[in-house]
């Protein structure tokens, strides 16, 4: 990708999904008694919404390209994060959230890292090289959190 204005919407989407996803997995830990996990998941669900401001943020005076759904290049042809997603539920534990949680940054990390790694655009490497290194804490701290999770 070399595009600023197509990586921001590519951004915007990611971003907007990983909000609802975890959102999704705060309420499941509501139903299962985890406070704290809830309120993890809440705070990564706020997080992702911060993600979400900074890049409609960068987009600034730019006109994001309004992209069909199957037009975004998604690896796996679905936004990284919320690959993998169709568990959630009220009877997932705490350790299987963390799992799910973990592997969606991990992929959300990988893709703004690849495009990082591969574009010609200096501007969209600073960016992009932002975004991976926001996601590449969320992977830290949800290790953190699943090896301190009983097995």
């Amino acid at each position: 990708m070399d595009d600023v204005e197509r990586f921001l919407a590519h951004a915007v989407t990611l971003e907007r999904e990983a909000a609802r996803r975890y959102e999704e997995l705060a309420a499941a830990m509501g139903t299962e008694g985890q406070r704290e996990l809830k309120a993890f998941f809440a705070r990564m669900a706020h997080y992702s919404r911060l993600h979400l401001a900074q890049a409609s943020e960068r987009a600034g005076f730019r006109e994001l390209p309004d992209i069909a759904p199957h037009d975004f290049e998604w690896p796996d042809g679905v936004p990284p994060e919320t690959a993998g997603w169709a568990g959630v539920d009220a009877q997932m534990d705490s350790r299987a959230a963390l799992e799910l949680a973990l592997e969606g940054e991990r992929r959300g990390h990988a893709y703004y890292a690849a495009i990082a790694a591969t574009t010609r655009d200096a501007e969209l490497r600073a960016i992009a090289g932002e975004f991976a290194a926001e996601e590449a804490a969320h992977v830290a701290e949800l290790q953190r959190l699943l090896a301190a999770c009983p097995a």
